[in-house]
């Protein structure tokens, strides 16, 4: 579903990315492609992020609308955490609901950008647009009233994460990043159909919490890490 395409503003995005793999790349290098994916030169945002965990396919356009008793859903606002399991676990639940009958598709893309860190070295807004389906695949699914609700399970520190930080503890306090990798399930309804349909998910996030501030979303990570 990714398209590729050429933004003029690429050269700026590959340069944060850098940046945000020098401030982190000690705790996070070990996680799958991590590197790959902050430094990768000359690819476009759609190029480096991975297939979107809530994009339906064209088939799920044929997967549930809630009733006629639901009420629409509003844009996701971050929470006021200082944890980053709880941030993460948040997170990936906005990232994987929506309703094309309450908002647009660029209303949420802005609201979802609402979570990145204010610190534009380390934001990766390209990775979060990777999640959010394309204005293209919006109208359609706004065509059948298509809305998709999360139920997140768990939230965890990757084995590879807790083993970086126990063996390098203050690598962490340049950029405050961690890792998180979230599990759980996207229900996706539309309408005429009498039952939705249901599919696990998990997603990698980097989650910044500095002392004395709330957490923050740094980005998506291109691979789950267990």
């Amino acid at each position: 579903m990714a398209q590729h395409s050429t933004h003029p503003g690429g050269a700026s995005r590959v340069r944060r990315r850098a940046l945000l793999g020098t401030a982190v790349l000690a705790v996070l290098v070990t996680l799958a492609g991590l590197a790959a994916y902050l430094t990768r030169e000359g690819r476009s945002p759609s190029d480096t992020a991975s297939s979107p965990p809530s994009s339906p396919t064209a088939s799920s356009s044929s997967t549930a609308p809630p009733g006629p008793h639901t009420p629409p859903r509003t844009l996701p606002v971050p929470p006021k955490t200082h944890d980053p399991i709880t941030y993460g676990k948040d997170a990936a639940a906005a990232l994987w609901s929506y309703d094309t009958r309450a908002y647009s598709q660029s209303e949420l893309r802005k609201a979802l950008r609402g979570w990145l860190t204010t610190e534009s070295k380390y934001a990766d807004p390209a990775s979060v647009d990777q999640v959010v389906p394309s204005a293209v695949l919006w109208k359609e699914m706004a065509a059948n009233k298509q809305v998709a609700t999360a139920k997140v399970n768990e939230g965890h520190f990757p084995h590879a994460f807790t083993q970086a930080l126990q063996d390098d503890p203050g690598a962490i306090t340049q950029a405050y990043v961690y890792a998180v990798t979230v599990s759980g399930k996207q229900s996706i309804r539309w309408k005429g159909s009498a039952a939705g349909g249901a599919e696990s998910r998990s997603i990698t996030l980097a989650v910044q919490c500095r002392p004395n501030h709330p957490c923050a979303l740094v980005g998506v990570m291109p691979s789950v890490a267990p």
